[in-house]
């Protein structure tokens, strides 16, 4: 099991920068992917942005440009680092890590999520 702590959230005016911090611990040595999702009111959750284990981004299309992911593989932090805001990307922002278990015979995987980081872009 990996335990998710997001930190970096809060109220900022469009336009603004903002920089969400997320630091795992418990079996960290298992997480394959880390990232990103968001959940806007009345919306479905979305994928934000999510780095493999090799370093490789991806994005979503509605931020591209604008948030940059990052990974320090040494102190097991992901970072999401907001430019340009806007009102719509209004929404709690929640952690996560896919990790993989067990021996190649009997592997599986798992989804552990952040409590959440409440991110508000006023006009």
């Amino acid at each position: 099991q990996v335990h998710l702590a997001e930190s970096g959230g809060g109220l900022v005016q469009a336009g603004g920068s903002l920089r969400l911090s997320c630091e795992a611990s418990g079996r960290t040595r298992s997480i394959d992917d880390m990232g990103w999702y968001r959940q806007a009111p009345g919306k479905q959750r979305e994928l934000v942005a999510v780095v493999t284990s090799g370093g490789s981004p991806t994005y979503a299309d509605s931020v591209k440009g604008r948030f940059t992911i990052s990974r320090d593989y040494a102190k097991n932090m992901v970072y999401l680092q907001m430019s340009s805001l806007k009102p719509e990307d209004t929404a709690v922002y929640y952690c996560y890590a896919h990790s993989t278990y067990g021996p190649v015979e009997r592997t599986y995987t798992r989804d552990d999520w952040g409590q959440g980081a409440q991110v508000i872009v006023s006009s």
